[in-house]
């Protein structure tokens, strides 16, 4: 449990986060960064704040993956059920039996609200904000999702956790594009979680060979913290990686259209990015495979009617077969008229 004032360096470090353009094109980051100064602004009422973490653990280590380069990697939360879903239903349940025991009013928040929930977190002594900026527990490693409870009830705070990084750098050195500027901060526009997510236009050259096989989100840096040793496989069903979601073929995912993308993905956080953007990041993944057997893949999405996919196709099938993608180009450069697509062509030598 914390105060909400218990966190008030959050604001100034949120503001030189926003100042110095960190967050990439995340403008609700900053239309909402008022609000994101103290709890208190969402509900004046607040007097507590009750966080919660839930323990979302893989069975095994989560950069096996990277690997197997015909395969897709897809982040460790993402492989199931969508977790703001579940994790407000059971809120909802804690607090229902919260108000009716104390007769309080409460309100449930799980990471869409601008609330702080990591800096919260810590105060509550849940653990602390690792050199990744992400929440370490002592008994959970990185692998928690947190929710909050809001009350007008005053109930007395816990004691917030201390930082138990040390001169450790694993999560900073790992980074396949260098996303800390320092310990501590993050700079969201080199993140492949952003890249991958959050990230509406194409990739960004500098950063599509890094992205290696990941389509959607980034562990590398949650995976490797030593802390992971006392972490615990979840035991909430819906957390568990899906079959179909633990390493599927490439190929596979390439070839879904829209309505087979939204089945697919119905009920994960996956679906929010939209069938364009995340066969733009299959075909990036495609590009770093290798694998020649996967040109006829990149070769049918170059007609693709979204000029999101067409322009990482034609990444790709420079990557796979740069003959085959200059006869293409020779073809096809007369008749583009996307200008992100034609610059990719210009691109082909």
């Amino acid at each position: 449990m914390a105060r909400p004032d218990a966190v008030p360096e959050t604001v100034p470090r949120l503001r030189q986060f926003l100042d110095e353009g960190l967050h990439g094109d995340m403008a609700w980051m900053a239309e909402t960064a008022e609000r994101r100064a103290a709890p208190r602004t969402l509900w004046p009422a607040a007097r507590s704040v009750i966080m919660l973490g839930m323990n979302y653990g893989p069975d095994r280590d989560p950069l096996s993956g990277l690997g197997r380069k015909d395969r897709a990697t897809i982040s460790v939360y993402a492989r199931n059920r969508d977790y703001h879903d579940l994790i407000k239903g059971k809120l909802k349940q804690v607090a229902g039996r919260f108000a009716a025991r104390t007769g309080a009013e409460v309100k449930v928040f799980v990471d869409t609200a601008p609330l702080m929930e990591k800096p919260l977190a810590a105060a509550a002594g849940i653990g602390w904000q690792g050199k990744h900026t992400n929440l370490v527990s002592r008994d959970f490693g990185s692998w928690l999702f947190l929710g909050a409870i809001l009350t007008d009830c005053e109930l007395p705070a816990d004691a917030a956790e201390i930082d138990h990084c040390g001169s450790c750098r694993a999560c900073l050195d790992i980074c396949p594009t260098a996303a800390f500027p320092a310990p501590y901060r993050l700079d969201a526009r080199r993140c492949i979680s952003y890249l991958t997510i959050e990230n509406k236009g194409p990739i960004p050259r500098e950063f599509r060979a890094a992205m290696g096989n990941r389509i959607y989100g980034c562990d590398d840096c949650l995976a490797v913290c030593p802390w992971n040793k006392f972490a615990r496989v979840t035991s909430e069903a819906k957390l568990a990686a899906r079959d179909d979601l633990d390493g599927p073929p490439l190929a596979e995912f390439a070839a879904l259209d829209d309505a087979a993308f939204r089945a697919r993905f119905s009920g994960s956080p996956v679906k929010r990015i939209g069938r364009d953007r995340f066969v733009r990041n299959v075909m990036i993944a495609i590009g770093n495979s290798g694998m020649t057997e996967l040109r006829p893949t990149a070769m049918n999405l170059l007609d693709d009617a979204a000029p999101l996919v067409r322009g990482a196709a034609v990444w790709a099938l420079g990557r796979l077969d740069p003959a085959a993608a200059r006869e293409e180009k020779a073809r096809r450069i007369g008749t583009e008229t996307d200008q992100q697509v034609l610059e990719e062509w210009h691109d082909i030598d």
